[in-house]
């Protein structure tokens, strides 16, 4: 066990790889203090965290959890009442109503129209034989496709989404100068699937929110509801905030990476069939979610050579798994040709990302679009320049300023 009391302080923020290097050499298990101030068990090797992601004796479930520890987002019941926070049976029950919408199969019938909205985001930046220009990447293209495409899915107004891209960015980086606009963003979010609900109820349209309405006022052979009105209501949160948020940093991640090493962004333009495998890496060199949602020992436990006491947070890190050299040889390389499998950015075992096929396919798309039809993109300043989101939760880029 080694001790690291403020990640903080240890350039997680602004150099993580660099910071999970260190520590996953110097020993598998360390405690340190979580995002919130409070303590817990941060693990860092592949092999660690892929047990541990898989390993039912760490719930998710806080009522396992030890009072004072870190526990994740402070959400009301209505919108906490969520995959992220639920064990089996509750687990399978509810993905089980929800997964069929993200199978690959149904995911796939979706390319066209999310081709479609990359190529109008790429219209509105000139690029039909246009002037050549410049433009903040993150604000144009990767964070309004990945919204369009998920509230299109459920059934959400165009009128809300850009509200909603500010209360999740309230939510994941909290601004340290605006204390109350997280319990702001998340008053917000209540009152905007209370009455989004309503809406459905009375119009119903062929979305998936009108489905897993149609799903809750539904009862089984015993009379009994399918989901409870707060399952709906965090179902559809979790739906909407995680589709849209993970699926923006990992395109701007994708795209910078491909910036920074020009001869591998140009094999990728000879050889566009490489989409989907390349993928794969995006994901594992930088992927967008740096911890695993955090875990609680039902029991004693022993990840490494370190036993964790029950009830303690275990937080899994699928950064540090992912540029593990004991899995991945050169690790720290980004390499189109390399065999990405394995990696752990999606997760593993039954909490694999519900989302991980809608992901693959819009990341798979978006740069496609890109490829096609700005082939001389080019960042637009000094990498080093370049501002990331203050999160532990979650790694991406503020903005990403390009010339075409």
């Amino acid at each position: 066990m080694s001790t690291d009391q403020d990640l903080l302080t240890d350039g997680l923020l602004t150099h993580p790889y660099a910071v999970y290097d260190r520590l996953r050499d110097t020993a598998p298990v360390h405690r340190v203090t979580g995002p919130d101030g409070s303590p817990a068990w941060l693990v860092t090797r592949y092999d660690d965290v892929r047990e541990a992601l898989a390993d039912p004796l760490l719930s998710l479930d806080k009522r396992h959890a030890l009072p004072g520890g870190y526990k994740g987002f402070a959400l009301p019941p209505a919108l906490d009442a969520n995959l992220l926070n639920m064990d089996p049976p509750d687990h399978t029950r509810i993905r089980r109503l929800v997964g069929r919408a993200f199978t690959t199969r149904r995911v796939e019938q979706l390319r066209a129209p999310i081709r479609r909205t990359a190529d109008r985001l790429l219209d509105a930046l000139g690029t039909n034989g246009g002037p050549h220009g410049s433009t903040d990447l993150i604000a144009a293209y990767a964070a309004p496709l990945p919204i369009t495409v998920i509230c299109d899915l459920l059934g959400v107004p165009h009128e809300h989404r850009r509200d909603f891209r500010a209360w999740t960015d309230a939510l994941v980086a909290p601004d340290p100068a605006k204390p109350q606009a997280a319990k702001e963003a998340v008053v917000a979010m209540l009152g905007f699937f209370t009455q989004l609900l309503a809406d459905k109820r009375k119009e119903p349209a062929d979305d998936l929110l009108s489905d897993l309405i149609a799903v809750r006022d539904e009862s089984d052979s015993a009379g009994n509801g399918r989901l409870t009105e707060d399952e709906l209501m965090s179902l559809a949160f979790l739906i909407l905030f995680a589709g849209y948020e993970n699926t923006v940093q990992l395109i701007g991640t994708a795209v910078l990476a491909l910036l920074q090493h020009p001869g591998q962004l140009a094999a990728l333009r000879a050889d566009p069939t490489r989409l989907p495998a390349a993928v794969e890496e995006f994901v594992r060199y930088d992927g967008p979610a740096l911890l695993a949602i955090r875990r609680f020992p039902r029991e004693d436990v022993t990840i490494g050579d370190v036993t964790v006491p029950a009830g303690e947070t275990v937080l899994l890190s699928l950064a540090a798994a992912n540029r593990d050299p004991r899995r991945f040889p050169h690790a720290d390389r980004f390499d189109l040709g390399r065999d990405a499998t394995g990696h752990l950015a999606l997760g593993h075992g039954i909490h694999y990302c519900l989302g991980a096929p809608l992901a693959r396919l819009e990341t798979e798309i978006a740069l496609a679009a890109l490829l096609e039809r700005l082939p001389d993109l080019q960042l637009d300043g000094d990498p080093g320049d370049l501002r990331w989101r203050p999160s532990l939760r979650a790694r991406g880029l503020l903005t990403l300023p390009v010339t075409y």
